[in-house]
């Protein structure tokens, strides 16, 4: 394990296995799939450094734990999906949120906090088994470290606000996070996610056209800070997502930690 994490479990759907990095070849194995999916698919723009090696990485990256999905059937042991977390107890104080969100009502909660990110999926494996592996695997870490609550950024493809304007609607009106634990998006990087009434939205138009890992995160009992931010570095449009572990109900609990389906929520 990096970072001095507590071991979690192993957790095995078919072929795909959900582990945290336990080597460097591990992490690198994890920064060539962000590389592959923000820079060579979504259009980011990595530096000289990054195209010369192959790989998204930054100055958090040795801090955090990094969970794994791993494909074994194709006869060697290939990652396939990703997600980075950040635990207080070892942030220095700094988190990546804090880029693009206030988040002071977040460190304010007491207790063990960690923040998720730089989550990817191969384009191949962008199935709700993968997701719920990915989710399943963040259920035993949380667990594992007495994790109060968890936040992070999540992001849409694109920059084209109005491309995406019904689904920032519908998380703007049917997911908001109460005030007191709301994060917002920082003035110089505000836009206002209430694009329309909530009258004019299909919720499960709306939730069908929602990328897979925020509706994950969803799944898990998540809910959305206060506007959205384009990151035109990542040609993204992010929304802060947290979610207060012991404010989950016992329905989205079983489901984040035991990866059952759902209906639409909301």
């Amino acid at each position: 394990m990096l970072a001095g994490t507590k071991k979690i479990e192993s957790l095995k759907v078919g072929a795909l296995e959900a582990r945290l990095a336990a080597s460097p070849a591990d992490v690198a194995a994890a920064q060539a799939l962000r590389y592959r999916v923000f820079y060579e698919e979504m259009g980011a723009r990595p530096s000289t450094e990054m195209v010369a090696l192959g790989r998204d990485f930054d100055e958090f990256d040795d801090r955090c734990d990094h969970l794994l999905v791993i494909d074994h059937g194709s006869g060697s042991a290939l990652v396939v999906g990703t997600y980075r977390l950040l635990r207080r107890s070892i942030s220095e104080g700094h988190f990546y949120s804090e880029n693009e969100y206030d988040i002071e009502k977040i460190t304010g909660v007491p207790g063990e906090i960690v923040e998720l990110g730089r989550s990817c999926v191969d384009s191949r494996y962008r199935t709700r088994a993968t997701i719920q592996l990915l989710f399943r695997g963040i259920g035993a870490y949380v667990r594992a470290h007495g994790v109060a609550l968890m936040f992070g950024c999540a992001s849409f493809p694109g920059t084209d606000i109005e491309a995406v304007a019904t689904q920032l609607a519908y998380l703007h009106h049917r997911f908001r996070a109460p005030a007191e634990l709301r994060p917002r998006a920082l003035p110089a990087h505000y836009t206002d996610m209430n694009r329309m009434p909530d009258a004019n939205i299909d919720p499960r138009a709306a939730w069908t056209e929602l990328p897979p890992l925020i509706k994950g995160y969803l799944r898990a009992g998540g809910l959305i800070g206060d506007g959205a931010v384009i990151d035109r570095q990542f040609h993204t449009i992010d929304v802060c997502m947290v979610a207060k572990l012991d404010q989950v109900s016992k329905k989205y609990r079983h489901r984040y930690e035991s990866g059952a389906s759902e209906a639409v929520p909301g």
